[in-house]
């Protein structure tokens, strides 16, 4: 399967270091091999340069123009429902869930423990009454 994810004008990208870790952007033009412009109007980051180094590419693209104001990339933006698109994807989930796991204080993690356990046990039983019905019909 051949790489697919190109750094191209309106492609999705999220931010994974630096002062705005965690949102998302769209590229709207390519300053050199190294360096991006980006906007991220309905994520709270300022249009600016980033590094591709800081960007991980998504595989959500916007129909935008080069260089697009702020304005116009919001209405597209919310036109594309990005936000909802990024929020849908696992990508994005998982990372919440990993903010979720981060922020468990010792007790919930034993109340967590305590729910897998609990779970566990419900289906050991039923598996050891479907394997009991299985010997007994295996008999017969």
């Amino acid at each position: 399967m051949t790489f697919s994810r190109f750094v191209e004008i309106g492609r999705v990208a999220y931010v994974a270091f630096g002062p705005d870790a965690g949102k998302i952007v769209v590229i709207i033009d390519v300053l050199d091999q190294n360096r991006v412009f980006v906007d991220g109007p309905c994520s709270g980051v300022i249009r600016k340069s980033l590094n591709l180094k800081t960007l991980q590419l998504t595989p959500i693209v916007m129909n935008i123009t080069r260089s697009m104001r702020t304005g116009l990339i919001k209405k597209a933006w919310e036109k594309e429902e990005v936000t909802k698109k990024w929020e849908e994807s696992a990508w994005a989930k998982k990372i919440t869930q990993r903010e979720k796991r981060a922020n468990l204080t010792d007790f919930d993690r034993f109340k967590l423990m305590r729910a897998k356990q609990q779970r566990n046990r419900l289906v050991n039983i039923q598996f050891g009454k479907l394997r009991k019905a299985g010997k007994t019909k295996a008999k017969k």
